[in-house]
């Protein structure tokens, strides 16, 4: 049976239901899925998907915005990790995602030629098949329809991206559940051009730079195959990213970004489409609109 489809206050439309689809993402710490797929977690999940969050690390080495828990840093009692799964259950509660698991027990590798890197525990230094087999038992559990992942830099060059998008492509690879469609977070330029002159405007330096060549997470927006409009939870989205308050200031740069160009910026995510074919409906830019089109149940 064909699907039918609903239009959202947008215009976009969108399956009715997505009852019997099953959608795993691999992020690298409590937060980054919020930032990077809340809308489109909640989107689905409130319309019958189901929806599998791995994390690979507990966050241990994240810099704790909240100064009455500072204690709880990596310098001081290294208990940051603890509290993250409680951010980290609080915010799924809000996107409305029950499944959600830890990638085995990973520290925290922080930047790149930091001393915490070096550590024979953290994410960046696990073995790769190892790490990745952890992963196919789950793929192989889930059989999942849709993969989200980030690129092959992990957006931006911290090492638990990059790990955690070579551990999920190599666990995809190796799993007997041969997963349909994968999609890669991305960021297009566009949106962040809009980004940087909004705080300039509101006198931010949010993004330390004039020049989008500058901001590494900032793709041509050619890489975009897929956008998805989850505007109507967005309300759900800011809920999951206060839940998550030791690494996202309420009254700083991510808020006041929604401030300037309005709330709809967290609506829309978007994704390169690497394995899978594109397929319709599209948007008026040639966009998928849908990350289960073309996937048959």
């Amino acid at each position: 049976m064909e699907p039918t489809y609903l239009s959202n206050r947008y215009g976009v439309l969108m399956k009715d239901s997505y009852v019997g689809y099953r959608i795993l993402l691999v992020h690298a710490h409590p937060d980054d899925e919020t930032i990077n797929n809340g809308a489109t977690m909640a989107l689905y999940a409130a319309r019958g998907a189901k929806i599998t969050l791995v994390t690979c690390t507990r966050g241990e080495e994240g810099e704790v915005l909240v100064p009455e828990l500072a204690h709880l840093a990596s310098t001081q009692e290294d208990s940051l990790g603890i509290h993250r799964e409680i951010e980290l259950k609080n915010a799924m509660l809000a996107l409305g995602v029950s499944d959600y698991r830890f990638l085995g027990n990973y520290r925290d590798s922080g930047m790149m030629g930091t001393p915490t890197n070096d550590r024979p525990d953290v994410f960046w230094q696990s073995d790769l098949d190892e790490a990745a087999n952890l992963l196919v038992n789950i793929i192989d559990e889930v059989k999942p329809h849709i993969l989200i992942t980030y690129d092959e830099i992990g957006g931006y060059g911290h090492p638990d991206h990059i790990k955690a998008h070579n551990v999920a492509m190599r666990a995809s690879e190796i799993s007997d559940w041969q997963i349909p469609k994968i999609y890669w977070n991305t960021t297009p330029k566009s949106v962040i051009e809009a980004g940087m002159a909004a705080m300039k405007e509101a006198g931010s330096d949010f993004f330390g730079s004039d020049d989008i060549d500058d901001i590494a997470f900032a793709k041509d927006d050619s890489f975009v195959t897929t956008l998805i409009d989850g505007n109507e939870f967005v309300d759900a989205k800011m809920a999951a990213m206060r839940a998550h308050k030791t690494q996202i200031a309420l009254d700083g740069p991510f808020f006041a970004l929604s401030n300037n160009l309005g709330l709809a910026i967290w609506g829309q995510e978007y994704y390169t489409l690497v394995r899978g074919e594109k397929s319709p409906p599209f948007n008026v830019d040639s966009r998928e609109i849908d990350l289960t089109s073309g996937v048959v149940l």
